[in-house]
């Protein structure tokens, strides 16, 4: 044998066994797909297919090239012919695919490659990217395909699913075969991410940020073994990962035809749900409708009953990129759809308002703050209900559990006296899942109160601070808890936020409404966040627990002004406080309450000059003993560093300044994300929060009562 032969001969045995590891390597790396792969073999070891075109369909990154791999494999295994055409490289005219079909083949010159495929005993066609090529899609359906032999099976991926055309031909009907392709199921997603090499602790929140897509997992991957190398091994979040997000956008947003139909994508990804109405509000009617219809036909966009909503990750992605990429255009499409949900919250009532106010509080997942109260994975898990045969027991069962004996006999008396004004949460199953119990104040008698501390407090202090006028309604939210959470946030404070909201927009005489908590120090800033403040005077104890008592006088400001404050409030930002008067104003004498509420607030407000402006620790003599030097807005945020550098002096409070760094002062988009950037479980990043909180606020405090030498 010539030297050249030897080198041709061992160039070929090296591509072989370089072709053999390749191929070991990709059946490692695919997962899943089992009903799939099921169905394509199935077809192949008929005589005759069951169907002639295979079509799947499934949004970029899901994995639709990685399948048509396995099919290809699985086809020269079982001695099938395989031809693979990507349909991104050619032109969308027949010839043109002709043309590269042949090529693919192996057919010289203008040779019909139909007559090839049919002169071989099976075949496969596997055509991807078909998006690329939707204008074969008439002409592949009438010539192409029904010239290929009865044995023949073509098999179509690309990013919609087939056109109408195709199931109004009753012929195709059996030979048409539409496959969704999904995410990856948690357990195939697991062992991708084993297959990866990752370790058992970091694939959880692997799991819950990819949601198990395929090109994100892989992203992730990538992203861990960058973070290994720099001994950074804590969780991850999308807004802390533009590079993923990025690549994650270009993929879902792939052939979007315009800046326009990009906008309405961004705001399906905002919305709850999306409907022809919210669209025509942000772009007018026409062309609202031609874009509500477009979005349909999206391959990560699902129908509901009420409206269009996206896949969760295709929401977080885009949401998040036009959050970090244009935050001026992000907050003009938050209050274009916020403005749709305002007009629908004040216009309707029943079933469609509680939707209404489900969508409105969807529009708060950006703000911290909201979490405290709302459990945003559950929405929509329970829904409120009367009370039916049987409640009444699982109530006070319930109150007992949580509360105690001497709860579930008050409980039980309001059920005999007011029942009406409880709700019960109901979901799967026949068991109750929580409850609530409103109290009419206003309608009680001096038995009631004799029978209630708490209802005898509250009702002493709205006689004492405002009293309410005849016909005025005193209402007071007695009872609130989660079957499990209690009164952490959960799918029960969800459906009874919606029920509150309906209660403080529907009653025109509604004087005060009153909150109880068994922790209130854990609840005052959501109750800060949606203006109700401490009322110390009206806390009770039964059994010996104490109880705190939140309250608001809505004479003060109303229903559709409270929907406008909360506004400024849904992207993370304090309600606007009026313009600032020319004249400093008198020094202010805050309680020591009053001072630690004003010091979160100025802790929420510090990259935001204007509300620390009007704080009231603006005028505290803390502050004013710094403005001849200093305007007060910047007084006061010097003053908030110097207590968090005062905390970072003590090695101890480390974990408190991290905590107080990255809620605060570095923001992340979500206490949620603030804990999976520390790499704390939630609940330990609230401690560390709280305890950094109260640290900060004895230091200002200790600063207002005794000046800088205190």
């Amino acid at each position: 044998m010539s030297p050249i032969a030897r080198q041709d001969s061992y160039e070929l045995a090296a591509a072989s066994t370089v072709a053999d590891r390749l191929k070991s390597a990709r059946r490692r790396r695919f997962v899943g797909r089992a009903a799939e792969l099921e169905l394509f073999l199935g077809a192949l070891a008929a005589s005759e297919p069951p169907f002639s075109v295979l079509w799947i369909y499934g949004p970029g990154g899901v994995g639709k090239s990685a399948l048509l791999g396995a099919f290809a494999e699985a086809a020269a295994d079982a001695g099938v012919g395989v031809v693979r055409v990507d349909l991104r490289a050619i032109e969308p005219s027949p010839p043109a695919f002709m043309a590269e079909l042949g090529r693919a083949v192996g057919l010289p010159g203008e040779a019909a490659p139909q007559e090839a495929l049919a002169r071989g005993e099976r075949a496969v066609l596997l055509l991807d990217t078909f998006e690329a090529a939707v204008g074969l899609e008439d002409w592949l359906r009438e010539e192409f395909v029904p010239a290929l032999p009865g044995c023949a099976l073509v098999v179509v991926a690309g990013r919609k699913g087939p056109g109408r055309a195709w199931r109004r031909d009753p012929g195709w009907g059996d030979l048409l075969r539409v496959v969704s392709l999904r995410n990856l199921g948690p357990d195939d997603a697991r062992a991708f991410l084993r297959g990866a090499g990752v370790a058992e602790e970091q694939q959880g929140w692997m799991l819950e940020l990819s949601r198990g897509h395929p090109l994100a997992l892989s992203l992730l991957v990538d992203v861990l073994s960058q973070r290994l190398a720099e001994a950074d091994v804590g969780p991850l979040d999308l807004g802390a990962a533009p590079d993923v997000v990025g690549r994650l956008v270009e993929s879902f947003l792939a052939g979007v035809p315009s800046p326009r139909h990009r906008l309405a994508l961004e705001c399906v990804a905002h919305a709850r749900l999306t409907t022809a109405g919210l669209l025509g509000t942000v772009f007018g009617d026409r062309e609202g409708g031609a874009l509500f219809s477009w979005l349909g036909g999206l391959s990560f966009m699902e129908y509901g009953p009420y409206g269009l909503f996206p896949h969760d990750l295709v929401r977080e992605v885009v949401d998040a990129d036009l959050r970090w990429r244009d935050p001026a255009a992000y907050r003009e499409m938050h209050v274009r759809v916020r403005r749709h949900v305002g007009k629908r919250i004040l216009g309707s009532e029943g079933r469609e308002h509680e939707r209404a106010v489900a969508d409105l509080m969807f529009l708060h997942r950006a703000n911290p703050a909201a979490s405290a109260l709302w459990d945003w994975k559950s929405l929509g898990e329970v829904y409120a209900d009367g009370l039916r045969g049987g409640d009444a027991e699982a109530i006070v069962t319930m109150v007992d559990r949580h509360e105690g004996a001497d709860s579930a006999a008050i409980a039980n008396h309001w059920l005999g006296r007011q029942p009406a004004g409880f709700c019960v949460f109901r979901g799967r199953g026949p068991e109750l899942l929580g409850f609530s119990a409103q109290i009419a104040l206003h309608e009680a008698g001096e038995d009631d109160f004799a029978r209630d501390p708490g209802a005898r407090a509250v009702w002493a202090h709205a006689q004492h601070h405002a009293p309410p006028r005849p016909g005025d309604e005193v209402l007071l939210a007695r009872f609130m808890m989660d079957r499990d959470a209690y009164q952490a946030p959960s799918r029960s404070f969800n459906v009874q936020t919606i029920r509150s909201t309906q209660e403080w927009l529907g009653r025109p005489r509604l004087s005060w409404y009153y909150i109880v908590f068994a922790d209130p120090k854990a609840m005052a800033p959501p109750m800060d966040y949606i203006y109700f403040h401490r009322a110390p005077e009206a806390d009770f104890e039964v059994g010996g627990r104490g109880y705190g008592v939140f309250a608001r006088d809505w004479r003060r400001f109303g229903g559709a002004e409270w929907l406008e404050r909360m506004a400024e409030r849904e992207l993370g930002d304090e309600a606007r406080a009026p313009t600032p008067e020319r004249e400093p104003g008198p020094l202010l004498a805050l309680s020591q309450p009053e001072f630690a509420s004003a010091v979160r607030r100025a802790l929420r407000d510090v990259h935001r000059p204007d509300a620390l402006a009007t704080n009231p620790l603006a005028r505290t003599r803390m502050v004013r003993t710094r403005v001849a030097e200093l305007p007060a807005r910047d007084a006061l945020r010097e003053l908030l560093h110097e207590a968090i550098d005062a905390l970072r002096a003590d090695l101890r409070a480390e974990k408190l300044v991290r905590a107080l760094e990255c809620t605060y002062l570095r923001p992340a988009p979500t206490q949620e994300a603030a804990a999976e950037l520390l790499g704390l479980p939630f609940s330990t990043y609230r401690g560390h929060l709280t305890r950094g909180l109260e640290r900060v606020v004895d230091w200002l405090w200790q600063r207002e009562l005794h000046g800088a030498g205190g």
